[in-house]
């Protein structure tokens, strides 16, 4: 398969062979960028494409559960390696299908690299403890065990980084993997799992299939022998992969929306809140579910604050990802820009005031693509629908408060609790903001969006099941606890 050419056919991985799908039907992988443009085509899927790729998954299990961690780990140093070395076209294949920078999908690729290598480690920590038995003449210790078969489901926005810090764990703690990507993004799994066959991992080991959402994505939260479901995306697409798990007694672990606020205190720094501020909500097109979407100001800075913000996001470039100096390219999709363009409408009609963006641009170099002006709105009252549900997009709601209680009691008026930041340099504020904020990721005098690959992630109320992924905390999900009692 070797580097970018464009309009390339790619095929589903299953049982360490490349195959095309039964019906014979392809989908088109298309650049936001450009929509004339095909980054390449993906198998369109069937049932009986999904039950052979599961029961490669599942032969696959026993003996790549009884490899060492050690063992496993080798492979995952091997596939490492070989994304590294493959980290150009990997990027560039990430930015063509979903628009994203190419810096921005660098850096993610890289990250992907040293997932990898992290969870390679974790193949030699240990897996159990020893616990007192009230039998004195007897061992009582525990140990963990793979689930099994572990199906991943998807997103488009980090195309690299989620499916690897899916798989990844996965993989080391003795699970084999069927991976279902977004269909916007499947070139760019291919590319990946192209890493994993070259790493050499036993056939059937790790497997990829793609097709539509109702289909493969519904199917493996359905299958019988798909012991566990790990998704990232939508709140309803989530809820009804957890209960189709639910329902069968399977394990899932579902990471959804986010409708992340900032609290700029009155004594920010307010370039530095600023910046943040517009790195968390504006970057990689607002298209993350950590991004900063409600920006809750105190009242003594607002309009400084909202000064130099308004500004700086004027000064945006916003183009396509590959081109050098660009700042944001384009929504993911034209369903995405559609979704964004609504929400600006919303916002104007229920009363706030449109401060900068609010339209396409207007370059005739970017007519073809799926673009947005970044946007700001002021006057955000908190019912307001830009205020309440997840937009997805490059949009900020400016909401002004008085006290830093009322601050913290908005910030947690919300169905999510994904990420929250705020930027004060008060201990009182910063206390009380770690205390009182119901989300799974604080950040302080930082932006909303971001966390590191060894710390836990996840979220509070409608945004996660409740577990968290990356780090060690992720053995929690991919294994179960077997407690061993041993008597001579």
């Amino acid at each position: 398969m070797g580097t970018f050419a464009g309009e390339q056919t790619y095929l589903n991985y299953i049982n360490g062979e490349w195959k095309a799908a039964s019906t014979g039907k392809t989908i088109s992988s298309i650049n936001p960028a450009s929509r004339h443009e095909v980054v390449g085509y993906v198998q369109s899927s069937s049932a009986e494409d999904l039950n052979e790729t599961v029961a490669a998954a599942k032969a696959a299990a026993k003996a790549w559960r009884k490899l060492s961690g050690a063992a496993r780990g080798d492979y995952l140093f091997k596939a490492a390696n070989v994304l590294e070395r493959r980290l150009d076209e990997v990027a560039e294949s990430m930015t063509r299908e979903m628009g994203k920078t190419l810096p921005e999908a660098k850096g993610e690729t890289a990250r992907g690299v040293a997932i990898l290598r992290y969870y390679a480690g974790e193949g030699m920590r240990k897996i159990g403890d020893v616990i007192p038995s009230t039998d004195s003449e007897a061992l009582m210790f525990t140990t963990r065990v793979p689930l099994g078969v572990v199906g991943v489901i998807s997103p488009w926005n980090f195309p690299v980084a989620i499916p690897i810090w899916k798989m990844a764990p996965a993989l080391i703690y003795g699970n084999t993997v069927v991976l279902k990507p977004a269909t916007e993004t499947a070139v760019t799994a291919a590319k990946i799992i192209e890493c994993f066959a070259e790493a050499g991992l036993p056939a059937g080991v790790i497997n990829l299939i793609t097709g539509s959402g109702s289909v493969i994505g519904q199917g493996l939260a359905e299958h019988k022998d798909v012991n566990g479901i790990t998704f990232t995306g939508s709140n309803q697409v989530g809820k009804s992969v957890g209960q189709a798990a639910l329902a069968r007694g399977a394990k899932y672990q579902l990471e959804m929306g986010g409708k992340n606020p900032v609290i700029i205190a009155d004594d920010a720094n307010l370039d530095l809140a600023v910046d943040g501020t517009i790195s968390g909500g504006i970057k990689s097109t607002g298209q993350k579910c950590t991004a900063t979407s409600r920006v809750i100001v105190m009242s003594g800075i607002y309009e400084a604050f909202k000064d130099k913000l308004v500004t700086k996001v004027r000064d945006l470039k916003v183009g396509h990802g590959l081109e050098q100096g660009t700042w944001l390219g384009p929504c993911a999709n034209e369903n995405q820009l559609n979704t964004v363009v609504s929400y600006i409408e919303k916002g104007i009609a229920e009363g706030a005031e449109l401060l900068v963006g609010g339209a396409r641009p207007d370059q005739a170099d970017l007519a073809d693509g799926f673009y947005i002006q970044p946007t700001v709105f002021d006057k955000v009252t908190p019912d307001m629908a830009i205020a309440r549900e997840e937009v997805f997009g490059p949009l900020l709601a400016l909401i002004k408060v008085d006290t830093m209680e009322e601050a913290i009691a908005l910030a947690n008026d919300s169905d999510y609790g994904l990420s929250a930041s705020i930027y004060t340099q008060n201990i009182s504020n910063i206390l009380a903001f770690i205390q009182d904020m119901d989300a799974g990721l604080v950040r302080i005098n930082a932006e909303t969006a971001g966390v590191e690959l060894q710390a836990p992630f996840g979220g509070m109320k409608q945004s996660s099941s409740h577990s968290r992924e990356q780090g060690q905390a992720a053995i929690e999900f991919f294994t179960a606890i077997k407690t061993v009692f041993l008597k001579s």
